[in-house]
């Protein structure tokens, strides 16, 4: 059965991908991606930040795959021009364009200081990903700059200085919708492991950009801030105890010396660790800044029956915890247990890097498995899973990156395998 899934999904994101791209309209200018087919009664003319850059990674496979290298370039690279054409002065992009509007969660107060979220930090990423497939970074060269204030904004707004950890402003559009350790929490509190890694690939990717343009000293420094903001996460975010990483808190009241209550020992921590058991705390395998010893120590936790590790893949929140739920949700999208074919196919990514073949193939097979089984009993694929039974759960006719399946298969295939930057 398995390799007939393998084909017949193949088959499927080969002929639905071509339906997740737009022409111009609006306000936006560019050819763009979108994370559903015309038909969907989602989101079918929105430009998402990290849902354009992860189907851009499927865009690459399936060129690969059907011999049409380019062919989805002018989308792809209009999807990243889109948001740079809508990036402010300051810096601050936004998280959605429709033709009719952007979604930024209007902030009034940014001269007072910034107090929303914006773009995730992955469009470098995605810029990187597309030079080294086009062979030339030439076409971003005119936005490099734009793309440079933007992460400026994420620098000076969005980092905490006493860790160096980035937080997300709220709990609004962070893409994992309801994450315990940021759902609910208060503002500016999260320093996300989820967040940080991101952060982490995409000053490499700026940096990479630069050198390619022969920005060489740039290229340098900010390659330099990634290395910093490794070791504020292996500081603050590694817990030896438990050998994985967290999400940690950042709101902790200032040292007073005039405290009369607590001046006798004040703290000597920045954070407190928030030990929610995430699929995300994962995430420092697929993002590369995690040694050998640590992945070791996180593939047994990855192994965990009890926890993460279901018959369909990885649960999006332990077992264990409190707040594991398989309820159906939208506004927020349930994040609390169920599987998603993104999380799926990070986890993936992070135990192929670290070598754990094995592991990798296994999952790669859960998630065919997965999405195959569902292909056969409803002609096409949800937004999430139940881990244990593989029903699905919400939403059916999702693709977006559910169609990062074509990565694996190629990966169990033997071929080469068109990845993210």
């Amino acid at each position: 059965m398995l390799e007939r899934w393998k084909r017949d999904l193949e088959a499927h994101v080969l002929a639905n991908t071509d339906q997740m791209v737009r022409e111009p309209a609006g306000i936006i200018a560019h050819p763009y991606i979108v994370p559903t087919s015309p038909d969907s009664p989602y989101y079918t003319t929105a430009l998402w930040d990290w849902d354009s850059w992860l189907t851009s990674v499927v865009m690459g496979q399936v060129e690969a795959d059907s011999a049409r290298p380019g062919h989805f370039f002018e989308y792809e690279q209009g999807s990243i021009l889109n948001f740079l054409g809508h990036t402010d002065a300051d810096g601050v992009m936004p998280i959605q364009i429709k033709p009719d509007g952007m979604l930024l969660h209007g902030d009034p107060g940014r001269a007072a200081g910034f107090s929303q979220n914006m773009h995730k930090p992955v469009i470098a990423q995605n810029a990187a990903m597309l030079s080294q497939r086009r062979g030339s970074a030439e076409w971003i060269r005119p936005h490099i700059d734009t793309l440079g204030l933007f992460l400026d904004r994420y620098l000076e707004s969005h980092v905490h200085p006493e860790t160096g950890l980035a937080y997300w402003q709220t709990d609004f559009a962070v893409g994992v919708d309801n994450d315990p350790s940021v759902y609910f929490r208060a503002d500016r509190s999260s320093g996300s492991i989820y967040l940080n890694s991101l952060l982490y690939r995409e000053l490499l990717a700026y940096g990479y950009l630069l050198e390619e343009l022969e920005r060489v000293p740039e290229a340098n420094v900010w390659r330099g801030r990634a290395q910093d903001l490794a070791d504020a996460i292996n500081e603050h975010c590694w817990d030896e105890r438990d050998g994985t990483y967290y999400s940690v808190d950042l709101t902790l009241r200032a040292i007073d010396p005039e405290d009369w209550l607590h001046r006798g020992a004040p703290r000597t921590w920045s954070s407190v660790l928030l030990r929610v058991d995430n699929w995300s705390s994962f995430l420092p395998l697929w993002a590369g800044f995690a040694s050998q010893e640590q992945a070791e120590r996180m593939l047994e936790r990855y192994r965990d029956t009890r926890t993460f590790h279901a018959n369909y893949g990885v649960r999006s929140l332990s077992r264990l915890e409190k707040q594991y739920s398989l309820r159906a949700s939208n506004n927020p999208s349930n994040w609390l247990g169920p599987i998603w074919g993104i999380s799926n196919y990070l986890v993936f990514r992070g135990l192929q890097k670290y070598g754990f073949a094995e592991d990798a193939r296994d999952l790669a097979e859960r998630t065919v498995r997965l999405f195959g089984q569902d292909l056969d009993a409803n002609g096409s694929l949800h937004e999430y899973y139940n881990p244990d039974s593989g029903e699905p759960i919400m939403t059916k006719g999702f693709q977006n990156w559910n169609f990062l399946v074509l990565q694996m298969i190629a990966y169990l295939d033997g071929r080469a395998m068109v990845t993210e930057y």
